[in-house]
């Protein structure tokens, strides 16, 4: 497949999600439409260094195709990360730059035969916000959903309120807000790390399931040798490294 060609892009919308994690909504001008599958990522060209290379920065696409020609990104502060220090404190509403995309093959099973699991940390929750709702807005037909996201404290979550929503709306789908420090988060929330979440679902029979990792490198290999001794093949197995 040919490579996508650069493009500009601009923000045309900013909003603060936690602290320390920012949404920015991005339109493609020359574009009538961006068309990507739910689980891609762009990647940016900021002016951060004279190398080319070196001002490439890949994020995956928060939002789900909506036949128009923005998208958004949800993305969080590095300390001392030369394109996330750009975003948040020089970038505004109207800054534009290249960008390319959509790439990347992390995406959702067609046609939707058995269970997904979903499993991120972060910002990880970008791609599986992106394909729950697509499989919300099109009626696509599908199994059991399980989305396990992990953060530290409840303040840190992603779209929470928004995702306990999708929940009463979407048959099939569960979601598993997940806090390593927290003591009491509140109802449908877990304590611990995600790992526990999806061990302790996977003790209920189930008929080939997939899961699909999304967030540092660390979380992903853990997850992968834990998911294999539960007796899941590792064909069934599909990851996208955050770092």
């Amino acid at each position: 497949m040919a490579a996508q060609p650069w493009r500009n892009g601009k923000i045309i919308r900013i909003e603060n999600e936690t602290a320390s994690t920012k949404r920015f909504w991005i339109q493609i001008p020359e574009l009538e439409k961006f068309d990507f599958v739910p689980g891609q990522f762009v990647t940016l060209d900021l002016p951060i260094h004279e190398q080319p290379n070196k001002r490439w920065r890949s994020y995956s696409i928060a939002s789900a195709p909506d036949q128009t020609n923005v998208f958004e990104l949800v993305i969080v502060l590095m300390d001392g990360g030369l394109g996330t220090t750009y975003l948040f404190n020089e970038a505004t509403v109207g800054t534009e730059f290249l960008i390319r995309g959509p790439q990347g093959h992390f995406t959702l099973l067609d046609p939707i035969t058995t269970d997904i699991f979903m499993v991120c940390t972060g910002t990880g929750i970008a791609p599986f916000r992106s394909m729950l709702h697509y499989i919300y807005t099109n009626n696509v037909p599908h199994k059991e959903l399980f989305l396990i996201s992990g953060t530290r404290k409840r303040t840190d979550a992603l779209y929470l309120n928004e995702l306990f929503d999708l929940q009463e709306k979407l048959p099939g789908f569960h979601y598993f807000p997940t806090f390593s420090r927290e003591e009491n988060p509140g109802q449908g929330m877990r304590v611990g790390y995600v790992h526990g979440v999806y061990q302790e679902l996977m003790e209920s029979p189930r008929d080939n399931p997939h899961f699909f990792l999304c967030g540092w490198k660390d979380m992903i290999m853990d997850a992968r040798q834990k998911i294999q001794a539960l007796g899941v093949d590792k064909k069934s197995i599909h990851f996208e490294l955050y770092g």
